[in-house]
């Protein structure tokens, strides 16, 4: 492109077509392109190298502010700086200032929403994504939830978690290690820098007690095994589906989640079986449960209204969770928990029965322990248990009433 050396005037610069570069002396030059567009750019000499820096388009610069433009950079040349360097910095770090100012604009709440939402797909239940909203909302949110994800620090962590870390250690546990994971992913992001305050290692292992040596672990108030028939005989004489429910998570010594979301076709009562996927264990396989003659004519006794055996109030949700404790409230039984029973199950056959502990265990579908074991037993004894199960519904019905003559 030819370079035309004449000084500049504004009329010039308005009428010139021919494409070319129009000096105006001191590195100004107008660009005039083949297809007509026309642009400044300062022309300078560092270290013996050319280089030209665009100033930007005449739709944005006049000649005047054009001139204006090339002095700014003049005087960082004869400071020794180099004007498209020192642009190019100045642009990095007008951007660094604009992510971090998106970054610290993101809180908490919402950089674990976007990490629930992120990993939600590799758990193996609904469930998982429910318990961790619910300890983040219960125990996170409400002290750190609308801080900057990028300034949450150890003093925040431990506002969340010395409340519990005594009296609902578990839990507290859960809630550190949620914390922990949703930092990590922060920092992947890019939302924050440094350490995550909230790693137990080397973090805050030195502040708070070793949650394994504290022994405030509180298990599920469970009912002791000799006043489970007299209570049987009282929630026989209960209403509501919710009554139901629990008489077959007592009858059959299964989880709540289980029993709420069984479905028919899950359920074989000719052979006795019911079948939960592996999707609603907690162990991640699927489980067969023994059903005694009572379970079984328990499942005969209810209407069939749609897929799930405790249908809830609409058609494709299940029985709420939270029913069967509303049956025990409604009994005036506060100080026991429908997860307690399981309890009452396993120290029944502990001290009532000849039945082997891995039976009973394998019942309760928990992981054995013993690894020698583990790799021997593949099967899960289901034959055994029909046998256990029967003896256990015959004990649940065992209470007899006593007889009252009426005067006539």
């Amino acid at each position: 492109m030819a370079v035309k050396r004449a000084g500049l005037s504004a009329k010039k610069v308005k009428t010139v077509q021919a494409a070319g570069m129009y000096g105006d002396g001191d590195g100004l030059y107008l660009q005039v392109s083949s297809g007509g567009t026309k642009s400044w750019v300062y022309r300078y000499s560092l270290s013996k190298r050319r280089r030209d820096m665009g100033l930007g388009s005449l739709d944005v610069l006049s000649l005047a502010e054009a001139r204006l433009a090339r002095n700014d950079q003049k005087k960082l040349l004869n400071q020794g700086v180099d004007p498209i360097e020192h642009r190019n910095a100045d642009r990095a770090a007008r951007l660094a200032d604009l992510i971090r100012s998106e970054h610290e604009s993101i809180t908490f709440k919402k950089c674990a929403e976007e990490f629930i939402a992120a990993k939600q797909a590799e758990w193996k239940s609904a469930k998982h994504k429910q318990q961790w909203n619910n300890t983040l909302r219960d125990y996170a949110y409400p002290i750190i939830g609308q801080l900057s994800i990028a300034k949450i620090d150890q003093a925040a962590v431990l506002k969340c978690l010395k409340p519990i870390w005594t009296i609902k250690t578990e839990t507290a546990t859960r809630v550190r290690q949620r914390i922990e994971a949703i930092l990590d992913y922060a920092k992947a992001c890019r939302y924050r820098e440094g350490d995550n305050p909230a790693v137990w290692k080397g973090g805050l292992e030195p502040i708070l007690p070793n949650p394994t040596k504290l022994k405030n672990i509180k298990h599920h108030d469970s009912l002791h095994y000799d006043k489970l028939p007299n209570f049987m005989s009282e929630l026989r004489s209960e209403v509501g589906i919710g009554a139901r429910a629990l008489r077959l998570a007592i009858l059959t010594a299964t989880r709540t989640s289980e029993v709420i979301n069984a479905r028919w076709n899950e359920v074989d009562l000719d052979k006795k079986v019911w079948t939960v996927p592996k999707e609603r264990m907690k162990a991640g396989k699927v489980h067969r449960v023994a059903l005694s003659s009572a379970a079984v004519r328990l499942f005969e006794e209810l209407p069939r209204i749609n897929k799930f055996v405790f249908p809830g109030m609409s058609d494709e949700k299940p029985l709420s969770n939270m029913a069967m404790a509303a049956t025990l409230r409604r009994m005036g039984r506060t100080d026991i928990t429908v997860h307690g029973f399981r309890s009452t199950f396993r120290d029944w056959v502990a001290e009532k029965t000849n039945f082997p502990a891995r039976v009973a265990e394998t019942a309760l579908a928990h992981q054995l322990t013993d690894k020698a074991e583990k790799a021997y037993q593949r099967g899960d004894l289901i034959e055994k248990r029909f046998e256990m199960m029967e003896a256990w519904a015959s004990y649940c019905d065992s209470h007899k009433a006593k007889v009252v003559r009426l005067p006539a």
